[in-house]
């Protein structure tokens, strides 16, 4: 029997290599002989870099960026030499995670860590990038990221405006006269499922900036000023287009991406997929079996165990998904693909203790091996093969 385990990360626990690493165990307990084939996965956010670079043969690289305040941050992020690629997690730099509650303000956090964390690959000799840009602490429009990379989003004395989105209202001109010409070479494929757009009752500030530390007016104030962002952008950029589904991402990140740098906006998702060639892997195989740490409603919009499930369909092969927990709503799961789902919990236990690293991966081998047993007694032909 040929399995192919592609799984999310069960975010908080286990990574999505450790994830499938203890599927498989559990499934070999009921049959040592079956093939097994691990692919790490990931949709753009936490995780990606991990599950790229395990699979691309990329190595790691270690650098200090300026963080979402201001303050020094640790960052890693991949490369994968062969194809000169940059694998980059912006949440790395600027990610909401990096504050406390109380340090939350998007009128002060800057993408400034995003830029040098591609400068710093444009020096080790990337040209192409792939950028997963989930969960920032930002709304600054990408305009630190740009401030990094040479361009100068200058207020009227002619100098660079403040970091955050307050220095938005204050830019009064763009240039580009001290950006490295390499980066006209770079390709950037942005990792993307967000389709909020710049500005509006539907822009990024109203939508996200809530969840980022943003009163009513603060989201007034950053809404007036990405929208004067955009219009002074439009003079002299052609691809401004703040109207652009995704151009809201990571707090309109998105847009000075697909502005200033030759960028597309994809399905994070999609693109792990085919940069780890997973069809290539399913095409071969009986069985699929995907999962995340939690399955709800969410889970259908796109994520990992839908993508996989999706892939696996086209070649009408069976999917289950194991996840650490499941809501009443993931019932929609099963009519994008999954045929069965299951959580792992075994006993009531508390939430600290069921993302415990050991304790969830004992409980994802001992389900799946349970599984495979009602598999095994119910197709006792398919041992073995």
């Amino acid at each position: 029997m040929n399995i192919v385990i592609a799984t999310d990360s069960f975010k908080g626990s286990l990574s999505s290599m450790e994830a499938g690493t203890a599927i498989a165990e559990g499934i070999r307990r009921t049959d040592a002989h079956c093939h097994i084939q691990i692919c790490p996965l990931a949709d753009g956010g936490e995780g990606t870099v991990d599950a790229l670079v395990q699979n691309l043969n990329g190595s790691l690289q270690y650098t200090t960026v300026t963080g979402p305040l201001g303050h020094p941050v640790n960052c890693v992020y991949g490369i994968v030499e062969k194809s000169k690629t940059a694998i980059i997690e912006m949440s790395a730099a600027a990610g909401i995670t990096l504050l406390s509650k109380k340090d939350r303000n998007p009128l002060h956090t800057t993408t400034y860590g995003v830029g040098e964390l591609i400068n710093d690959a444009i020096q080790k000799g990337c040209r192409h990038f792939i950028v997963g840009i989930g969960g920032s602490a930002t709304n600054d429009g990408g305009i630190g990221m740009l401030q990094a990379l040479g361009y100068g989003l200058l207020d009227q004395q002619g100098k660079q405006v403040p970091f955050g989105a307050k220095g938005l209202e204050l830019i009064a001109a763009i240039t580009d006269a001290h950006v490295p010409t390499v980066l006209k070479e770079c390709t950037f494929r942005i990792a993307c499922d967000v389709t909020t757009i710049l500005c509006g009752q539907n822009g990024c500030s109203a939508v996200f900036g809530p969840q980022k530390g943003a009163t009513a007016a603060m989201i007034a104030q950053m809404d007036k000023g990405l929208s004067h962002y955009a219009a002074l952008a439009s003079q002299n950029y052609p691809k401004a287009n703040p109207c652009q589904a995704g151009t809201g991402a990571a707090g309109g990140l998105g847009f000075s991406f697909l502005t200033f740098t030759n960028a597309v906006l994809e399905s994070g998702v999609q693109i792990v997929m085919q940069e780890t060639k997973l069809e290539k892997y399913i095409e071969k195989a009986d069985l699929v079996i995907t999962g995340e740490g939690l399955l709800d409603a969410q889970t259908s919009l796109g994520k990992v165990p839908i993508g996989v499930a999706k892939l696996a369909k086209k070649y009408k092969l069976p999917v289950i998904a194991f996840a650490g927990g499941v809501t009443n709503d993931a019932i929609d799961c099963t009519r994008n693909g999954i045929d069965a789902f299951f959580p792992i919990l075994r006993n009531i236990i508390s939430l600290e203790d069921a993302m415990n690293p050991q304790i969830a991966k004992a409980n994802l081998s001992d389900t799946a091996e349970q599984v495979f047993r009602l598999l095994l007694a119910l197709h006792p032909t398919n041992h073995s093969h």
